[in-house]
């Protein structure tokens, strides 16, 4: 199922203290009423997040290891179930804004009786389990990232449209895109090593590429301005078959969270609703959207295995410099020290979400964790600034339908002319 976490000067215990401390930070400027509210199916609600993060450890660690343990609530188990199937019968997923109850503070009560549990267990037993309690931990940075992008649409969606954060963003004027030649030859695509990876990360294999050229910048706003200006959203040419019906049955004009009044073109961030800024990557884009600018560009979009061949032809010391969560930004912006491919926002490739020659699924629940998600979705690479460092590495395979805006997605062209 996956390669087990690299121990660090950290303690396991400290290690998970901090974790899920994280993902009640970013719960702490919310209202009562922002942690029950689910606008759209996509979107969950805060508190269904706090109390799923909670689930896992509880069903897949403390149930099956911990000697003598009693649930917290019998019925948390149908509340807080995700998609595995092998677990039990669940709330519907566009259900879960309806649970009022349990109340967020009996939600908060459950992961403290989860926390002391699995302290406990990680004294006990966390030389062996550790693979394990590293997935949990793993699966909670994922939903870190889940929750701000869940919060964003949450609150950018309201009338009043409030702010979440009061960190200003500073946008540094930025040079045209360059491009950097990547030279054909075979690449291995994939995980190896003794670090954390997921199972769609395996089995690491060969690909031959042609050569191809790849812009060292995410497309600007500036940039997306332009195609809309052209006529972008009304030129069918521009679009893939599904693409254009996309376009013309949710009358899209835009990215998510744009509002064109008057003059001038605004955008909700979690810093408020202000001007676009020019001089930054462009954002909550879908895949029908990237691949209509980049063909309006005359380029395209890189496939997943060009663009982590391009990461390592570059390097990734630019890691170092990147943006994400830790940052606390909170939006994409592009950074004066750092030319990568990696941080600001999730790049959408022109590859299929399938499993790579050789990967085999875990057997049982844990099983559904990513293999049953490959059809009729597309691959991401490169992470966000919504998502925590220690979660990402160069392997990592982000995967979504090709119509969703609402995470932090943008647009990085390729070509194969010279």
């Amino acid at each position: 199922m996956l390669n087990p976490q690299n121990r660090t000067d950290h303690s396991l215990s400290e290690r998970y203290l901090s974790v899920r401390a994280q993902t009640l930070q970013l719960t702490q400027s919310l209202t009562a009423e922002d942690m029950v509210v689910q606008p759209i199916v996509d979107v969950s609600p805060p508190k269904w997040h706090l109390a799923h993060t909670t689930w896992f450890f509880e069903t897949f660690l403390l149930k099956p290891h911990q000697s003598g343990y009693r649930e917290f609530h019998s019925k948390f188990e149908y509340l807080f179930n995700s998609y595995y199937e092998s677990v039990g019968p669940r709330v519907l997923r566009h259900q879960r804004g309806f649970l009022t109850r349990p109340t967020t503070d009996e939600v908060l009560a459950y992961r403290q009786f989860v926390d002391e549990q699995m302290l406990d267990l990680i004294e006990q037993q966390g030389d062996a389990l550790h693979v394990w309690i590293d997935l949990g931990l793993q699966h909670e940075q994922q939903h870190q990232e889940l929750l701000l992008t869940d919060i964003k649409y949450i609150l950018g969606t309201q009338p009043l449209k409030p702010a979440y954060s009061d960190h200003t963003i500073r946008f540094d004027q930025i040079k045209p895109a360059q491009w950097i030649f990547i030279p054909s030859g075979h690449y291995f695509i994939g995980y190896t090593g003794d670090g954390f990876c997921f199972d769609n990360e395996t089995a690491q294999h060969r690909v031959y590429l042609d050569e191809f050229s790849i812009a060292d910048k995410l497309v600007s706003v500036q940039d997306y301005l332009a195609f809309i200006h052209e006529d972008g959203y009304r030129r069918p040419e521009l679009w893939l078959s599904d693409g254009w019906d996309w376009v013309q049955n949710k009358a899209i004009k835009a990215p998510l969270y744009w509002e064109n009044l008057g003059q001038n073109w605004y955008c909700y961030t979690l810093n408020g609703f202000n001007k676009i800024n020019m001089n930054e990557p462009v954002t909550h884009v879908s895949f029908f959207e990237a691949d209509a600018y980049a063909r309006w560009a005359g380029k395209r979009l890189a496939t997943e295995f060009e663009w982590e061949a391009a990461c390592q032809t570059i390097g990734t010391e630019e890691q170092n410099t990147a943006q994400f969560l830790e940052d606390e930004i909170l939006h994409p912006v592009y950074s004066p020290d750092a030319n990568g491919l990696c941080g600001s926002a999730w790049e959408w490739t022109n590859s299929a979400y399938l499993p790579y020659p050789g990967y085999q699924q875990s057997k049982g629940a844990l099983g559904e964790y990513n293999g049953k998600f490959m059809i009729n979705q597309m691959v991401l690479r490169g992470g966000s600034c919504a998502t925590p460092a220690s979660h990402f590495r160069p392997t990592y395979r982000n995967f979504f339908q090709p119509d969703k805006q609402w995470q932090f997605t943008g647009i990085r062209l390729a070509s194969s002319e010279q």
